[in-house]
């Protein structure tokens, strides 16, 4: 089945492409200023336990795009998705679109994510306090704000 793309689709996409490529660029444009040593873990409380070379960056701008294109694939596949309810040809398009937005604001928060890490990584800022549960409030937040939609569709 073949969801129609929406201009909240397109939107999204957009922004997403953008937070993927926007930290690549600011890499490219700021390499030589970056320092030889930056932060490449931290703990739960955000505060920097290791450091690695400046070229260790290039996985965090890698990470994201590994898991942008299988999402994206995936994406386009509605009928391999495991939809949590009964799809009938009464509710099938809401119930797919639902879905599908769930996944494109993932994709888009993760893209998020990332983008943040880069920057405060190559600048060798520890994590503030608040990111991680920010994080957690972010995705768990995203999903069951589509599932409590999805949901609603049952009845």
């Amino acid at each position: 089945m073949k969801i129609k793309t929406t201009l909240a689709d397109i939107i999204l996409e957009i922004l997403t492409l953008a937070a993927l490529i926007g930290p690549l660029v600011y890499l490219l444009v700021t390499w030589s200023s970056i320092p030889a040593k930056i932060p490449m873990h931290y703990n739960f409380a955000g505060e920097i336990d290791r450091w690695g070379g400046k070229g260790e960056i290039i996985i965090l701008v890698v990470i994201p795009w590994l898991l942008y294109f299988p999402i994206t694939l995936i994406e386009r596949f509605p009928q391999i998705w495991n939809t949590g309810v009964e799809v009938t040809e009464k509710n099938r398009v809401q119930v797919y679109r639902t879905l599908k937005y769930m996944v494109k604001t993932l994709k888009f928060s993760i893209a998020l994510i990332f983008a943040y890490l880069i920057l405060i990584t190559a600048s060798g800022m520890s994590l503030p306090g608040w990111f991680l549960p920010a994080v957690v409030i972010i995705e768990f937040g995203n999903i069951a704000f589509w599932l409590v939609r999805l949901f609603r569709l049952r009845k």
